[in-house]
Parts: structure tokens; sequence; C-alpha cells
């Protein structure tokens, strides 16, 4: 009896805390009519299967409960269970996120996937890109979100007014942006007009604006150095921003939290200093120790400091011998700024002859073997241990066989190198990855995304490559030319075999057509058609 209780207990909880969500679940039948009655509504299309919209869950619940308050709608779709309407949404993997205004203005989801991020997000959705603000809204508006800006303009300064109105247009999805032309709230703030303010729950608390012009390029310059912590943190979190602000990254490596609080408080004077020149952070060298090693650090040799050019993808390891003190410190970021500093580049010994289809390439030889040259140049960045990669391999192979004779040699080459073993100028995501350097462009490489097969590889090269060479539907010429003799019927056996072996190519092509396909239908969205080994 005390059982059955016990399950009876059990099923009661999961429906009350099934009832309790605040994520509302839609159908093909009721998605329509709730998108149109709601102003604003996050939807999330998933998969129960899918591991990422499984970790989503939580975060997500927790997202939809606090923006309630709000009015703003979170809501979720199963696409097994209604593909079509997921599918006229143009999902393609799982999770997919979007915002709805309505049934004809829908925008992709482009924050993060934690419930914090979500609720800022949706908050700066759910505003206007300027909020008008007055003596009694801005003292909740200053404090609404991690980062806020306030202009201080005359009603009459139009141009000021345009400008600071087209800035907040593009940063919308980042930042709250608010204006008041009061010039009692402006002396109340300790502002003059015209002024713009960034309010921010971290630092000094707020960055006043000093040009004299407010120009639109170097007010977003401002504020995205305005918004970036003196001394923040690297994670899966700030990562990415980090990497496309377009500043050097000083990378602070530590054990402990307690460690890496005293050393950005220890650093934050040299930070201040090159504050919109060169972004600062701590890093948990025991959850992310291995990243030192792309900085070419020694793991487990900490605390340790590295700048890192996220532009052109060099590394400036502070020689580990040292201590990290403000001396140290500050003169080797005043001599990185200064110019005075060589990248530290990682590189395997030159190959002595290549033998292979696939030219290998090093850090030493990388420029002149990828950008030097007037080829099409294929690049293949591998990792030893990638699964992708080996598959891959004897493919990789054939493909530089078409090219390895005559005219073809001299307009392609195809190549790969050990990006674990090398330092490369891009930023590498996942392997393998494969970039074409066309000729005459090589600062514009285009990355492969397509099946890894030897076909669709070479109409890559033709239909991309600045030459247009097509090795593999090229007619194959014998080495030995006899053109006086006439061609010999083939004996019927080899026409056999011949068929044979096309209605077996064509079979395969079919079977890994099928499994390619089925492979798209398991996959998550954060995953490539034939998959990534992720750094």
């Amino acid at each position: 009896m005390r059982n059955f209780r016990t399950a009876l207990y059990g099923l009661v909880g999961a429906a009350a805390l099934a009832s309790a969500s605040d994520v509302h679940e839609l159908t093909k039948d009721t998605f329509n009519e709730f998108v149109s009655d709601n102003e604003l509504v996050l939807a999330e299309f998933f998969a129960p299967w899918c591991g990422h919209c499984k970790a989503l869950a939580p975060e997500y619940e927790e997202a939809a409960t606090q923006l309630k308050e709000k009015n703003i709608k979170l809501a979720k779709v199963d696409c097994t269970a209604h593909g079509e309407l997921c599918s006229d949404h143009g999902v393609e993997g799982y999770p997919t996120l979007k915002v709805f205004r309505g049934l004809e203005n829908i925008s992709p989801y482009q924050g993060q996937r934690k419930a914090d991020a979500i609720i800022s997000y949706m908050t700066k959705q759910s505003m206007p890109a300027v909020s008008t603000l007055s003596k009694d809204t801005i003292t909740d508006f200053k404090t609404a979100d991690k980062v806020v800006l306030v202009a201080f303009f005359d009603k009459d300064d139009k141009a000021t007014n345009e400008t600071f109105s087209d800035v907040a247009k593009n940063l919308r999805d980042e930042y709250l942006f608010g204006a008041t032309n009061d010039v009692d709230v402006a002396k109340a703030e300790g502002v003059k007009q015209p002024a713009i303010v960034v309010y921010k729950s971290f630092d000094d608390g707020k960055d006043i604006y000093k040009e004299k012009k407010i120009e639109k390029e170097a007010l977003q310059k401002f504020i995205k150095a305005a918004a970036t912590p003196l001394v923040g943190e690297v994670g899966p979190e700030t990562y990415t921003g980090y990497m496309t602000s377009g500043l050097p990254l000083a990378y602070i490596f530590a054990e402990t939290p307690e460690e890496r609080e005293k050393l950005a408080k220890e650093l934050k004077p040299i930070a201040e200093k090159h504050k919109g020149a060169i972004n600062f952070a701590t890093i948990d060298a025991k959850t992310f120790g291995q990243h030192g090693a792309n900085l070419n650090l020694e793991v487990g040799k900490w605390p340790a400091f590295a700048i890192q050019d996220t532009v052109k993808n060099q590394k400036f390891p502070l020689d580990q011998e040292e201590k990290l003190t403000v001396k140290t410190v500050g003169k080797y970021v005043d001599d990185f700024a200064a110019g005075k500093v060589k990248p530290s580049i990682k590189s395997e010994p030159t190959p002595e002859s290549q033998d292979s289809p696939v030219h290998v390439v090093v850090a030493n030889t990388y420029e002149q073997d990828v950008i030097e040259n007037d080829q099409d140049v294929l690049l293949e960045f591998y990792a030893p241990w990638c699964g992708h990669c080996k598959a891959l391999a004897p493919k990789y192979e054939e493909l530089g066989s078409l090219y390895q004779k005559g005219d073809f040699a001299k307009k392609v080459k195809i190549a790969k190198i050990d990006a674990t073993a090398n330092d490369v100028p891009d930023e590498i995501a996942g392997f393998p990855t494969i970039k074409l350097y066309r000729a005459g462009k090589k600062t514009e490489p285009v990355e492969y995304s397509g099946s890894r097969s030897v076909e669709d590889l070479a109409k890559f090269i033709a239909e991309q490559g600045t030459h247009g060479v097509d090795a593999y539907t090229a007619p194959k010429v014998d080495d030995e030319k006899d053109d006086q003799k006439p061609m010999q019927a083939p004996a019927a056996s080899e026409k056999v075999d011949e068929a044979k072996d096309k209605v077996k190519d064509s079979v395969k092509d079919k079977v890994k057509g099928a499994a390619e396909k089925a492979k798209e239908v398991v996959m998550d969205g954060d995953e490539g058609v034939e998959g990534h080994d992720e750094l």
C-alpha cells in the first residue's frame, strides 16, 4: 500500500510540476493563434532526444518565469511531433530559437543559452531602440541591465539625436539605450548636455563619452570598450565576444578563484592604462589549461600570462619563469603595444621532401606554401586524433593525385597542416576545417561545408577557384601518347566489368546519400553535416 501511495504521490508531483511550467508548449493547431495574440514571443523548436535541448530546458524555464512578469512569452514546439510546422519555419537543427513579433516579423535569437542571457536579450527586444526617460524613470532604467546607455541631448540637436538612434538600432540586441532632453535630469546625473553615459554593474559603475563631436564609429568603439570589464573572465559565455572584438586579449591563467581575483586586482592598473586597446581577462587554468598550450604556454606551469592578437591569431606568451607582478607584466604589455614583442610561432620541422599527393604545410612554410604563390590552394586543418580527419585521409590523398601532374599542378595545390602542432593565422573551431585560398584573393579564403567526397571537393575547387580547374571530369591522357594508332574496341568482358563497377558505384553513392540524410535528421543543430571534432 505504501509503495502505491509513493508512486501516486510521485505522479501527482510530476503532474503538478508540468502544469506549473511557464513555458507554453505549442502544436500545429495552437501555434499561429498564440503568436498572433502575443506581442512578443520567443519560441524554441526542439527534439526530446537532443542533448543541447535538454541542457537548455532548465535555463529556458527559469527565463520564462522571470519574463512572465514583463508579459514576454516563451514557448516550445516538439519537432518530432510537429515536423511540418518546424519545416515551415526553416528549422534545420535543434534547438532553434526564434523571436516572433506576430507571424510576419520573425528574427533569429542571437543570445547565449543561459537564463540571464535570455532574460536580458528578450527584455531589450521588448523595448524601443531608444527609450524616452524622465526623472521618474531614469533611476530604474540605469539598473535594468548590466550595461545601459543614456543620452542627454537638447531636443533641437537633431544631428546628435540621429547619430545616437542609428547606433542604438545597430546595437539594440546587446545593450539598452535611453535618452532624455530634460536639463534638470542631466544636472542631477552630474553631466551637461550633450552627453552620453554608460551605466554598468561592474568596475566604476559608469563611463562618460568625452569626445567633443559625437560620431557613429567613435561612439560604437567607446561603447564596446566601456561595456567590457577592465579585467573580465574568459569562459564559454564570453570567449566569442573577446575573439570578435577586434582587440588583442591578455590572458591571466590561474588555478583558484582566490588567485584569479588577487591577480585581477593587482594587474587592473595595467588594464586601465590600455583600456580600449587591449582586453584583459582571467581564465581558470584547471578547467581551461589546455588553452594555454594553444598560446604556446607550458600546461601546468601556473600562474601564467599571454597575449593573443585575435585578428592575426598570433600568440605572445610571457616567459613563464617571470613572476606575474605589475612591473614585469606592465613592461611586457607596454612592449607589446609598441610592437617590440615578436610572436611565438610553434612549428613542426620543414619536410625534407614532398612525396605524397597532398602537400604537407608547417607554420614555417605557411606563407610560402599557401599565400605567396599563384595557385588555388585547398588546405585541410586537421588533428592527428580526429576521427573525421582519419576518415577523410584516403579520399583527400585521392583528390591530391588528380592535381599532381602538368598544368593542374601549376594551378592547384592540395595541402594539409596539423593545426595542433603548428600555429596558423586562422582561428580553427573544429576538425577537419577545409579552406580554399584562391589565387589573387588569398586574404579571402572560402571555407568548404559540403560532402567530403572526392567529386564534391573537386567541384568546389572548380567553381570557387580562380583558375576554375576541374580535374575530376577532365579527360585522362595516357603518359605515352600514340595518336597514329587507331583506337581498339574494348573486349566484351571489359564492358561487362565496367558496367558492374558503375552499378556498384551507383549503389554505394545512393547508400552513402541515404546515410548522410539520416545523419542530418538525428544531428543536433550545433554540428555540421559531417561533423567536426571540436577543439
